[in-house]
């Protein structure tokens, strides 16, 4: 078991940030910056601090539905992305937590 941080950003799926899509923009940021992985996964319905409910009717081609990055790394390492991640998030909430590693990786068969 190792200590490490997650970084969880919440932000809407057509949030951008100087035209250009803003997941994309942090997901490029922590794989220039070797960070270990992170994923994103889609909300089906959600609201943030503007109290605008976003989700997905059933004839709705695209919604602005919400999204979730969940990053894991070492503190030294998310300390160095958080600053870049912050400067191209116009809104949504981002937040720190302690966590333990239990495993990461590929088991030897």
């Amino acid at each position: 078991m190792s200590k490490a941080k997650l970084l969880k950003i919440y932000v809407g799926e057509a949030t951008k940030h100087d035209g250009k899509n803003v997941v994309q923009l942090i997901i490029k940021i922590l794989k220039e910056n070797k960070i270990a992985g992170a994923t994103v996964s889609r909300g089906i319905m959600g609201y943030g601090a503007d109290g605008i409910i976003h989700g997905t009717k059933l004839l709705e081609l695209s919604a602005d539905l919400p999204l979730i990055i969940d990053v894991v790394d070492s503190e030294e390492n998310i300390q160095k992305v958080l600053p870049q991640i912050l400067e191209v998030l116009p809104k949504g909430l981002c937040f720190t937590l302690d966590v333990d590693v239990h495993f990461y990786g590929t088991k030897a068969k």
